[in-house]
């Protein structure tokens, strides 16, 4: 099942016996947790129906007995499990799991990793209950994801605000979603966020970051990308250097492959680059600017200075001044 069947479900009053959520991303996890902790039992019924314990304080045998207990004046009891990854004996769940109580919803929260879906305690999950695995997103998947959440909640969000959160946050949902929500509370319903209210109120620069730096680089601004480097050299705690390497390796490489398409047509080079259309003039741009045997350079280049600013072949230059000599390498 995938997360949005199991939210709408869980909102249908649709229960199953046993939900084991598992997986790299724990949003998810969290998400269907906390909706089922919120939201199965009444206040009243929480009180003797409601059982929440952490797996490095519990162990398999004392979850059985839990779960095989019947509801005091309601029609389910609901067990959670959270931090299940540092329950020791996980699979001695698997006598319970031959047999669940149908008036128990048993929640098996297991973040951080995955559980092998090949053996039999998976099966008896997917047999008798919800097995769930949380993927994280990929990073080029984070921009779409973020402008749903945006208009799910009746707002809109610019192609450029979202990218410069995506390339700000990260893939961490949680962190994400934190930060729409401040967003969002004071905006009319109906208003389009953009980068000066990304500005205003999370207190990422509209015209210092990394996602300007990016364009002013495809684009071969050099008084632009000056100005915006030396600003993240002022302030390394905003910009840290390896995240703006990151973020450029990934762009150059996504330039390169837009050398050698055949098709360059709007939908293709979106499709194929994992961006959006409104992004592709950029990439159009910079391979006018960046012949392929000068991005092959550029490569070179910023695997050097990943190397240079964690310390390899480098005996005093600091991140800020790495930063502006390797802009210039690139410019140059």
């Amino acid at each position: 099942m995938t997360f949005e069947q199991i939210i709408a479900d869980i909102k249908k009053k649709i229960y199953y016996p046993v939900y084991f959520l598992h997986g790299e991303e724990p949003y998810f996890i969290d998400q269907i947790s906390d909706l089922i902790e919120e939201t199965v039992l009444t206040d009243m019924e929480k009180e003797f129906n409601q059982i929440v314990v952490y797996g490095r304080d519990t162990t398999a045998g004392l979850i059985i007995d839990v779960a095989r207990r019947f509801p005091m004046m309601s029609n389910y009891q609901v067990v959670i499990v959270k931090e299940a990854q540092d329950l020791d004996k996980l699979e001695d769940l698997q006598y319970y799991l031959e047999k669940p109580l149908k008036s128990t919803i048993l929640v098996i929260a297991y973040k951080y990793k995955k559980i092998d879906q090949r053996k039999s305690f998976a099966k008896l999950v997917d047999k008798t209950g919800v097995l769930f695995e949380s993927a994280r997103l990929y990073d080029n998947k984070v921009p779409a994801w973020i402008t749903e959440q945006i208009r799910s909640r009746g707002y809109n969000i610019s192609p450029q605000a979202c990218q410069m959160l995506s390339e700000y946050l990260g893939n961490d949902l949680s962190r994400i979603m934190n930060e729409m929500e401040k967003l969002v509370i004071n905006l009319p319903a109906g208003s389009t966020i953009d980068g000066a209210i990304i500005e205003k109120n999370i207190g990422i620069s509209k015209d210092y970051n990394i996602f300007e730096l990016q364009n002013a680089l495809g684009k071969k601004d050099v008084l632009k990308a000056n100005r915006i480097i030396n600003y993240f050299a002022a302030n390394p705690k905003v910009n840290p250097a390896v995240v703006v390497i990151t973020v450029l390796f990934n762009f150059f490489i996504k330039v390169m492959i837009y050398h050698q398409l055949a098709d360059r047509s709007k939908n293709n080079v979106a499709s194929i680059l994992g961006v959006n259309q409104f992004f592709v003039r950029d990439f159009e741009d910079a391979a006018q600017n960046y012949s392929f045997r000068k991005l092959r350079a550029v490569i070179a280049i910023l695997r050097e200075y990943d190397l240079r600013i964690k310390g390899v072949n480098n005996a005093s230059a600091d991140e800020g001044e790495l930063l502006k000599e390797m802009v210039f390498r690139i410019l140059h």
